[in-house]
């Protein structure tokens, strides 16, 4: 970014994260838009609080349909989707296991087997039956939850994106915690830095640089707690109900779409490195950045971003070679 171009910054408290806004014009009224536009969303999405859409469905499961709005349709559709993926760690219905297990809230622990494995059931994304025709949403069991937490910012930041390109913005970025959205190429391009897990929170591996792309960073560094020596962290595995053991420490993936960057952060924790390397050949359009817990940073591929690494620490390599 040159010298004679003046980024302001604009920033809001929502989602329970800190949500930042940068444009190369001083408008507060814009800014205060942006906001608002975050805000509604949340309220349609949320299950952090007793009324919206989403938790007017939970409160129905196992007995009737609720009508709900297209855009909350859509996205609980495109979450089902990516759920029914085979062997997918992607999963819309895992809400009762988050609420049990408690990650990142107050009275966190590890939950007796027998409590996860009488959970699981209530965890099946085929229970979500969507009627497009009459934009209703059914949990067919009693006390099934979803969640859209895994998806919403994505979501979020996509919107937001769209309406300041309505109005008339050719570049600015916006942050939703974790889910970075850009619209335009300044001079050099965005960078967004990657951060370094269990440290600082101002430590960085590295940074990217990107244009007109999303960058979306998900790790298990973010939310965790730690029990008789063990650490447990908030990206659980639908298929055994425990936390996803493997060597990642994060994952960040590089699209055009917010959306995809919240539901392949989460598919790749699943694969791992290799599996998720193979995946993404056939996805040029996405790519990713993998963190292990061995000092690894391996690039799938950077066609849609450069990447600058800080710490030596780390060795660099990409998915061909890894």
């Amino acid at each position: 970014m040159s010298q004679t171009e003046r980024v302001y910054s604009y920033s809001a408290v929502l989602m329970g994260s800190p949500i930042l806004l940068k444009l190369f014009g001083h408008n507060e009224a814009l800014a205060s838009d942006v906001f608002r536009l975050i805000k509604q969303y949340e309220d349609l999405l949320t299950v952090n609080r007793a009324q919206s859409q989403v938790m007017s469905i939970n409160h129905a499961a196992g007995r009737q349909a609720v009508d709900v709005s297209r855009p909350v349709f859509e996205l609980i559709k495109c979450a089902k989707a990516a759920s029914m993926l085979p062997g997918s760690a992607f999963n819309l219905a895992i809400g009762p296991l988050v609420k049990r297990w408690k990650i990142g809230f107050k009275g966190d622990s590890v939950p007796p087997a027998d409590e996860i494995a009488a959970l699981l059931p209530l965890t099946r994304p085929e229970n979500v039956v969507l009627d497009e025709a009459a934009l209703t949403v059914f949990l067919t069991q009693p006390n099934m939850e979803i969640d859209l937490g895994a998806i919403a910012k994505g979501y979020i930041a996509d919107r937001v994106r769209d309406f300041l390109q309505r109005q008339g913005v050719e570049q600015g970025l916006i942050n939703l915690g974790g889910n970075v959205q850009t619209l335009g190429s300044p001079e050099g391009g965005w960078s967004i830095g990657l951060k370094k897990p269990f440290a600082q929170a101002d430590a960085l591996i590295g940074s990217l640089e990107v244009e007109n792309k999303s960058v979306v960073t998900s790790g298990v560094y973010e939310r965790y707690f730690e029990q008789d020596g063990r650490r447990y962290h908030h990206i659980l595995d639908p298929r055994t109900g425990y936390p996803l053991d493997n060597e990642l420490e994060s994952v960040t993936v590089i699209s055009a779409q917010s959306i995809d960057g919240d539901i392949w952060t989460t598919l790749l924790y699943g694969m791992g490195v290799k599996k998720g390397c193979a995946a993404l050949r056939n996805r040029p359009d996405i790519e990713a950045i993998f963190v292990t817990g061995q000092r690894e940073v391996i690039l799938s591929s950077a066609t849609l971003f450069r990447f600058t690494l800080f710490d030596k620490a780390y060795r660099l390599t990409t998915g061909s070679t890894a």
